[in-house]
């Protein structure tokens, strides 16, 4: 049967870095589709744009926090996205997903997936550990962990979770392969 692992936490929470690790070691081939390279898609113009996917710099606590809002081209390219996870498991791939869900979006990936086997992880880290690893990334707006980290898990239900607060992507990629036998 068709193995798909979803990811959510945080932007920085180290998904992308758990799913490389994670095709390293599985025993059969998964392949990693990335929220971010499904943004990459939208024109430049819609990169912080209320049509597209716009950041709100907030200040929380003293503290920059980036509000994310998604906008009618940006839900369609989200909604897209998970249509394409579903049709790449439709075609026999196993599938190692690396999202950020901050909505309703776990219900419609569990709809679209009802006919495979579907693993939810939770990825989690603490807060400052994510404010650290997103300044030295370079690529990440300063606050956008912030606004996420309460959001990204509230009302979830997970089959694993992995903390990357202490523990190497290789260590909790180890931990997932385990759990779901890969």
């Amino acid at each position: 049967m068709t193995t798909i692992i979803l990811l959510n936490g945080a932007g920085s929470s180290g998904k992308s870095s758990i799913a490389r690790e994670l095709q390293r070691i599985a025993r059969r081939p998964l392949l990693h589709v990335q929220m971010d390279h499904f943004l990459e898609m939208l024109p430049q113009s819609l990169q912080d744009h209320p049509e597209g996917v716009h950041f709100i710099e907030r200040t929380v606590d003293g503290l920059p926090a980036v509000e994310v809002t998604v906008g009618p081209t940006g839900r369609r390219l989200l909604r897209g996205m998970r249509g394409a996870v579903a049709a790449l498991a439709a075609a026999g791939n196993d599938l190692i997903v690396d999202d950020v869900l901050l909505g309703d979006e776990l219900r419609e990936y569990r709809a679209l997936l009802a006919g495979f086997d579907l693993h939810v992880v939770g990825v989690h880290a603490s807060l400052d550990v994510l404010e650290q690893r997103e300044l030295a990334r370079g690529d990440r707006m300063p606050g956008l962990a912030r606004w996420q980290v309460e959001r990204v898990h509230r009302g979830k239900r997970y089959d694993f979770e992995v903390d990357t607060t202490a523990t190497s992507a290789a260590d909790c990629a180890a931990a997932i392969r385990e759990r779901f036998r890969l």
